[in-house]
């Protein structure tokens, strides 16, 4: 197949349960769906969730520059991964250079398993099936009181057997209270993860990671600033719960370096700051050497396949903040995401619903 050109198109979403973080909220999901056009009329199709609106306009701008600089060259997702990063690396890998080549890459992937009429978990070597996962759609930093009727509801979603809270209330005491609200809600055979989304410094973190460190939680996650692997090493090696870092790894090397300097037990990369599907098997030879189990963060269509081809897989991250615009999302059935039996990626756009949420930048 040859590429023909990208499209990129800014859509606006509004989140169910919005986004309370210490570190911000968030109601309005900015969404970029990507369309990549091949000159064999197959058209590959993914998305980047940059997090800040006003983000979108240099991301369609850069995807538009790869269009350009791309066009009439043959659809081999490793080479336009290595070609794409190449033609900006002069302005740095992190950041919006390796998120834009990760919305190419991802739609590149599923052009080429349309192309192949297999789904791409099949076409990657794996097989059709489902993928544990945990429900991540809400339990922010709410009143302790509501916590626990919403731990009850995210749990029913999907019949999970595992939700994310997260912590870093003003008051410890107040994490503790929505923590207990939540087990009373959901009893113990629960699986419960705890994010800290960055809030705290390295003071704060041992002393609240050590108050948690007894409560039976999977992990606890980014306590600390992404980048402070020589905090993350002294945290490693303080808890006996398993630390948990990726989301703002730009690409396979900063998991090797996190790795490679104790910083965390497991690791969740983002696929499009990893780099998409290209990046995340780099990241996944990387975490399977080390035999550190690898879990997904946002991005659950394309997390499903990758994870059944992934040596260490762990658990997938399930939001579906996406769903409006997909004609038909991802089911979950007992806290398992099922993939459909459908080429490539098997996600198609709701034109009549996006058109609805586009947006001018």
């Amino acid at each position: 197949m040859t590429l023909e050109r990208i499209d990129a198109r800014p859509v606006l979403l509004k989140l169910n349960r919005p986004i309370r973080a210490r570190i911000g909220g968030v109601s309005d999901w900015p969404v970029i769906l990507i369309d990549l056009h091949t000159r064999e009329g197959i058209v590959g199709r993914s998305y980047l969730e940059p997090y800040l609106p006003n983000a979108m306009r240099y991301l369609i701008a850069m995807l538009k520059d790869l269009s350009d600089a791309l066009k009439g060259r043959p659809v081999a997702p490793a080479d336009l991964y290595i070609i794409a990063r190449k033609s900006l690396h002069i302005v740095g890998y992190p950041g919006l250079s390796t998120i834009a080549v990760a919305g190419l890459d991802m739609a590149a992937w599923d052009a080429l398993a349309k192309s192949a009429e297999l789904p791409l978990c099949t076409f990657l070597g794996g097989s059709i099936g489902t993928v544990p996962a945990y429900n991540s759609n809400g339990l922010w930093l709410i009143a302790p009181e509501a916590a626990e009727e919403e731990a009850c509801r995210l749990r029913e979603e999907g019949n999970f057997s595992a939700l994310k809270m997260r912590m870093g209330r003003a008051h410890l005491r107040d994490d503790l209270a929505a923590f207990e609200a939540v087990r009373r809600g959901v009893g113990e055979d629960i699986h419960l993860m705890v994010d800290f989304n960055q809030c705290l410094g390295i003071g704060d973190a041992l002393l609240r990671c050590r108050a948690v460190d007894e409560l039976g939680f999977e992990w606890i996650e980014e306590p600390l600033l992404y980048d402070n692997f020589d905090g993350y090493a002294k945290l490693c090696d303080a808890l006996r719960t398993p630390l948990q870092l990726g989301e703002n790894f730009y690409g396979p090397l900063d998991l090797h370096r996190a790795l490679q300097m104790n910083a965390c037990d497991l690791v969740m990369p983002d696929f499009m700051r990893i780099g998409g599907v290209t990046g995340w098997m780099r990241a996944a030879g990387i975490a399977g050497a080390a035999g550190v189990p690898m879990s997904t963060h946002f991005y659950p269509e394309v997390g499903a396949h990758v994870m059944r081809v992934t040596e260490t897989a762990h658990w997938l991250e399930w939001i579906d903040w996406v769903n409006p615009v997909l004609q038909k999302p991802y089911a979950v059935r007992d806290g398992q995401v099922v993939i459909p039996d459908a080429p490539g990626l098997g996600i198609d756009w709701d034109e009549d619903f996006v058109r609805s949420v586009l947006v001018d930048l």
